[in-house]
C-alpha cells in the first residue's frame, strides 16, 4: 500500500516548527485575556484583602476570593466560545492548554490543602510558584521573552515570600502576578495588534 506522506527536508522541517510556534504565539496573544483578566483580578483580590486586613481589620477578609469560581466560570465561557471559532490546534498550543489546566488543578488542590492544614501562612509562596512554573513555560514554548523573564522573577519572589508575614505575602503576590501576568499579557496583545495591522 503506498502511502502520500511527503517527507519533509531539514530546512521545511524547521520551517514548519517556526510557524507553528508563530502560530501559537499568535494564538496566546490574541487570548492575552486569559493572563489579563487573571491577572488583573487575582491582583485586586491581594490588594483588597490587604485593604480590608491591615487598614479595615474586617474579619472576614478573606471573601474576596469567592470572586475566583466567578472568574473560573467566566473563563470557561469565554474559552467555549473560543473553541468553537478554532477548528484545529497546533501541537505546541494543545501543549501551552494541558499546561495550564495542570496548574488550575494545582491551585485547586493547593486550596483544599490550605484549607485541611490550615496552612495559609504560606499559601502564597506556593502559588506565586506555580504563577511562575505556567509563565515560564508558556513563554518558552511560545517564545516570548517578557513571559520567560516574569517566571523568573517569580521564582526569585516565591523563594523570599516565605519569609514574609501573611499581610506581606499579599502585596508580593500582587507583584509578582503584575510582572508574570499583567506586563507580558499587555506586551503580547501591543505585539499581536502591531502584527496584525
Amino acid at each position: 500500500m503506498e502511502t502520500n506522506e511527503k517527507e519533509f527536508s531539514p530546512q521545511e522541517s524547521l520551517q514548519l516548527i517556526h510557524s507553528m510556534i508563530s502560530k501559537t504565539k499568535n494564538s496566546v496573544a490574541d487570548d492575552s485575556f486569559y493572563f489579563l483578566f487573571w491577572g488583573w483580578l487575582v491582583f485586586g483580590c491581594c490588594i483588597a484583602q490587604y485593604i480590608l486586613k491591615v487598614y479595615l481589620l474586617y474579619p472576614n477578609h478573606y471573601i474576596v476570593w469567592w470572586l475566583m469560581p466567578v472568574g473560573g466560570i467566566i473563563s470557561g465561557i469565554y474559552g467555549s466560545r473560543q473553541s468553537k471559532k478554532q477548528q484545529v490546534k497546533s501541537f505546541v498550543e494543545e501543549a501551552v492548554a494541558y499546561v495550564w489546566l495542570s496548574l488550575a488543578i494545582s491551585f485547586i488542590v493547593l486550596i483544599i490543602i490550605s484549607m485541611t492544614a490550615n496552612t495559609w501562612q504560606t499559601a502564597f509562596t506556593y502559588y506565586i510558584l506555580l504563577y511562575g512554573i505556567g509563565t515560564f513555560v508558556t513563554g518558552s514554548l511560545i517564545r516570548f521573552r517578557p513571559l520567560v523573564i516574569g517566571g523568573i522573577i517569580n521564582f526569585i519572589l516565591a523563594a523570599v515570600c516565605v519569609r514574609f508575614s501573611y499581610d506581606n505575602q499579599l502585596l508580593i503576590a500582587a507583584i509578582a502576578l503584575v510582572t508574570s501576568y499583567i506586563i507580558p499579557g499587555h506586551l503580547l496583545r501591543m505585539k499581536y495588534k502591531k502584527q496584525k495591522n
